[in-house]
């Protein structure tokens, strides 16, 4: 029983804990890396470019030509722009 709860914690803290820390550290990476002219989709499923990067936190996204909006830079989906961005990388590479 003594090695029981320690045991817990450990487990708990391998299958838990530790992924989503590195998950949150991959976020913020991106977020910091994003750059003018990326294409992004924000996590409420909005697809543009990045028209401009702001100081404050903000990007002004252009979801249509001459219509940009400003959002945070936290409500960019990571997994969904990967995903719009995986299929140009790999139809690039195979011309």
């Amino acid at each position: 029983m003594l090695y029981f709860f320690p045991l817990m914690i450990l487990v708990f803290w391998l299958f838990f804990i530790r992924p989503q820390a590195k998950k949150q550290k991959q976020q913020k990476s991106f977020i910091d890396n994003l750059q003018k002219g990326d294409k992004v989709v924000t996590i409420a499923g909005i697809h543009g470019r990045i028209s401009k990067v702001n100081e404050d936190g903000t990007i002004n996204l252009e979801i249509s030509p001459g219509l940009p909006i400003t959002i945070e830079k936290s409500s960019i989906s990571m997994e969904w722009t990967n995903q719009i961005n995986k299929p140009a990388a790999a139809t690039s590479e195979k011309k």
